[in-house]
């Protein structure tokens, strides 16, 4: 592979040739922005960490089969964290650029949802529903797949308990009349979005639909039920309605995560 050297000036002298666009962005369409802008910051400091290798042989020296494929595989990795935990400031310089405005930071880093706020005893008290044992015996077998996802999305894995009890009973094999497929039900449409080629492998959906869940909780500023009905009814018609949808299918829905989150939030499954 050819060898890509990287200078290291200063990054917005590169960043203020683009184009400058004037148009309006509504919020989805910045978080995608805002995604891509990230993404592209975590490339870029790959891309420096490799350079800086090259100088000392590689984080596992220059010898031995295969160094330098895990040197890549390592690169890559900690480029993501660092992006994550530390910003540069590239990506924030390409969101100002392309809408004008400031990265947000609820858009710039990972952020754990406050879902506390619905637990039992307090003005938004739900009563619990508990799951059947059935649908909970299917739960446990992606214990890890959720923990994982909750992990990279920061997002509280009781709620992603709830959202899949509530869409599919647990059942990874579940199709809606909408077409809506799998674990948390998506769409092909969201699905494809998410990045999701498989919407019955039950990783590639649990992962697709908290990462399109945590969207919608940045959409919405954190406010649990706006995202939810969202998720079930779609930010147009949150947006229509400008607020909860009056559909009786999303305000049950609503409530009947709330639900599975006040079970979950007060048991040790």
């Amino acid at each position: 592979m050819e060898e890509i050297t990287l200078k290291t000036g200063s990054n917005n002298k590169h960043l203020s040739q683009m184009t400058e666009i004037k148009s309006r962005y509504d919020d989805k369409q910045k978080a995608k922005i805002a995604d891509a802008a990230n993404e592209f910051e975590s490339l870029m400091t790959a891309m420096m960490l490799q350079s800086m290798n090259k100088m000392t042989g590689g984080m596992l020296g220059d010898e031995g089969y295969g160094n330098d494929v895990f040197d890549t595989i390592f690169e890559q990795q900690i480029a993501s964290q660092i992006s994550k935990s530390k910003s540069l400031g590239i990506a924030e310089a390409i969101y100002r650029k392309v809408t004008g405005e400031d990265l947000p930071k609820f858009l710039n880093n990972t952020i754990s949802i406050p879902v506390n706020d619905y637990k039992p005893g307090n003005s938004n008290n739900v009563q619990k529903i508990e799951p059947s044992k059935e649908s909970i015996n299917r739960l446990k077998k992606y214990e890890g797949l959720i923990e994982d996802a909750s992990n990279e999305f920061g997002l509280d894995k009781n709620l992603i308990k709830s959202v899949i009890m509530t869409e599919s009973a647990a059942n990874h094999k579940a199709v809606s009349s909408a077409k809506a497929k799998g674990l948390m039900q998506l769409i092909d449409s969201t699905a494809a979005d998410m990045g999701v080629k498989n919407s019955f492998d039950p990783k590639q959906n649990i992962y697709g639909g908290t990462k399109y869940l945590t969207q919608m909780l940045r959409q919405y500023n954190g406010d649990l039920k706006l995202a939810l009905a969202a998720y079930n009814a779609g930010p147009q018609n949150v947006e229509k309605y400008k607020g909860i949808p009056p559909f009786d299918e999303t305000q049950n829905y609503i409530t009947k995560v709330l639900g599975y989150l006040n079970h979950f939030n007060e048991s040790d499954i």
